[in-house]
């Protein structure tokens, strides 16, 4: 469906860009996935990218559902900090992590603020403005970037701003020429980094951006881009560059560049880069976040940090993810914090998927806590962390089990509420060729249990039959702190009142923690148990964990007892008694 042409950026012009780039993003996916070869090999920029999108445009739908009831309409102001902040709490990996900066970076200028107080109106933004913005954007995300590295999303960027200051005219011309302009520098970006060259592909995330800005034009002239841009560097399906006066046609590359300017670059790329990737948000002071910055550079690589006024989004790649999260826990609330192998190698040439060979068999686990987050993560399983009140979309597992890039998922919901969540997903990833297995674990002890036993090198079934023997085989406890009175299986609570949930159902009302956790227990191993799993949140006593360690010592023969730090994970405590 055509747009209506303008000559001014508006809030409805935002309203109709992201729906279009959200659109193109979708269209585009598959392909940019299977040219992702850097900074990682995993195949997975176009759907982060989609993801970060998606975020960005449900933000802003808020705003105009907001305003339906009444006569008034959302000002720009209010559309692009809502796209900013939508695209900063929902961006995925590194490339969306970089998006995420560029939209903020725009909307700090489009809606008025900072040094740009006076650049835009509160209702609409002008050719002018819109070049400003597009030039901030790109030097907000350059410096977001821990180590800048050219032939990325960063060097399209920048051409893209700079096409647009050289362009004059209203907001249709200044679109167009910064979509001209990235379009350009994605197609030299082979030329910069010589894992694409050598794999035949330009990069990613550039092309996720030019198709973003290739929305742009549309939204404000009306008419969609015709040229959709390539994914290799020349027309050869092998990425071969084009020959003329003064270029060996034997030889791609020139051996000093790879030796010298594009050796770092292609080491991130490359065996044996880190093993995760941990992403999380942040609530930090900008003090806290510049101390965060120089620990996780000296982590591991790929660092970006983007937001600002309290609000931050980490994305690192690093070998212990454990003093990731750690560094986040120091300078302020971590939440949202995801996990994820890495997979590393080159990338071969020509345009099939050029990241890994598929692992044959992964696991994807809910976490309710960050410290649960590092313990399963560093068993191997890829992790999607929910937080109390807000609990993973079926959208985000999806994501989940594909970042796991395997053949075979077993897939750990670790809540009885996330039952069909759960199941959702895994069906939408079925139809795209993964074998799922949903096992319904309804507590992370439960799933503890199941990784417990896991073994990738058993028959997919038997692993499957194996995992789901040990969940079922644990009793599962909780015990958390009433918010509000209640009447409960076990009778009527007050709020405050410390409650032991055994299996899902209040079995004891307490004002006690340690001591509701004692009774908990003792009826979790009256029917018998040979191991006793606990994990300790946040916010509870500290001398809890070694007296119910004590109290199985003492009265229980036989029982061993591990702890576990779970970090805010809602609950006071979980018990696992198998």
């Amino acid at each position: 469906m055509a747009q209506v042409p303008q000559t001014f950026f508006d809030a409805l012009a935002v309203r109709t860009w992201c729906s279009l780039a959200l659109r193109a993003l979708g269209g585009a996916r598959e392909e940019i996935d299977a040219i992702n070869v850097y900074p990682v090999a995993d195949g997975d920029t176009g759907t982060n990218l989609y993801l970060t999108v998606e975020s960005a445009a449900t933000a802003v739908e808020a705003v105009f559902a907001g305003y339906e009831t009444g006569c008034a309409e959302p000002s720009l102001a209010d559309a692009v900090r809502a796209m900013a902040h939508g695209a900063l709490i929902g961006a995925r990996g590194n490339s969306g992590t970089i998006l995420a900066q560029l939209l903020r970076g725009m909307a700090q200028v489009l809606a008025g603020t900072g040094e740009a107080s006076s650049a835009a109106s509160d209702s609409r933004a002008d050719g002018p403005v819109l070049r400003l913005a597009l030039r901030r954007a790109a030097d907000s995300a350059r410096q977001a970037v821990a180590h800048p590295v050219e032939g990325t999303v960063l060097t399209v960027a920048s051409a893209a701003a700079h096409a647009a200051e050289e362009a004059g005219g209203d907001c249709r011309t200044v679109a167009r020429a910064a979509y001209e302009g990235a379009r350009t520098a994605l197609a030299a970006t082979p030329d910069q980094l010589g894992v694409l060259r050598r794999a035949g592909v330009v990069d990613a995330g550039g092309r996720g951006l030019v198709a973003v800005l290739g929305a742009l034009v549309e939204a404000v002239t009306g008419e969609a881009v015709r040229e959709r841009p390539g994914c290799a560097p020349a027309a050869g399906a092998a990425g071969a560059r084009e020959t003329g006066p003064g270029t060996d046609p034997a030889s791609d590359a020139d051996p000093a560049l790879d030796a010298t300017e594009t050796a770092g670059a292609d080491a991130a790329a490359g065996a044996g880069g880190p093993a995760f990737e941990v992403i999380y948000l942040l609530e930090a002071d900008d003090a806290a976040v510049a101390r965060l910055r120089d620990r996780l550079d000296a982590l591991g690589d790929c660092l970006v940090v983007v937001g600002g006024d309290g609000l931050w989004n980490v994305h690192v790649h690093v070998d212990d993810a454990g003093a990731a999260v750690e560094a986040g826990v120091e300078a302020g609330r971590p939440y949202r914090i995801r996990i994820t192998p890495l997979g590393h190698g080159e990338a071969p040439p020509g345009r099939e998927r050029p990241s890994r060979a598929p692992a044959q068999r992964a696991v994807v686990a809910v976490v309710p806590g960050e410290g649960l987050a590092g313990l399963y993560g560093e068993a191997g399983a890829t992790t999607v962390l929910a937080r109390p009140g807000e609990p993973p979309a079926s959208g985000e597992l999806v994501q989940a089990v594909r970042r796991a890039h395997a053949r075979e998922v077993v897939l750990l919901p670790n809540d009885a509420e996330l039952r069909h969540t759960a199941a959702a997903a895994a069906e939408q990833a079925r139809t795209e060729g993964i074998r799922v297995a949903l096992i319904p674990t309804r507590s992370a002890v439960q799933g503890i249990a199941a990784l417990a036993v896991h073994e990738p090198r058993r028959r997919f079934d038997e692993d499957v039959v194996q995992m789901t023997s040990a969940a079922g085989a644990t009793r599962y406890a909780e015990v958390v702190v009433a918010e509000r009175q209640s009447w409960t299986t076990a009778g009527i609570c007050q709020a405050g009142d410390v409650l032991g949930l055994i299996d899902g159902d209040v079995a004891v009302i307490g004002t006690d923690v340690t001591a509701t956790a004692r009774t908990v227990l003792d009826r979790m191993l009256q029917s018998g148990g040979e191991l006793v799993t606990l994990v300790v949140g946040d916010e509870a006593p500290d001398t809890v964990a070694a007296r119910l360690e004590t109290r199985v010592r003492e009265s229980y023969l036989a029982v061993d007892t591990v702890v576990y730090h779970g970090g805010r994970q809602g609950a006071l405590l979980l018990i696992g008694v198998e």
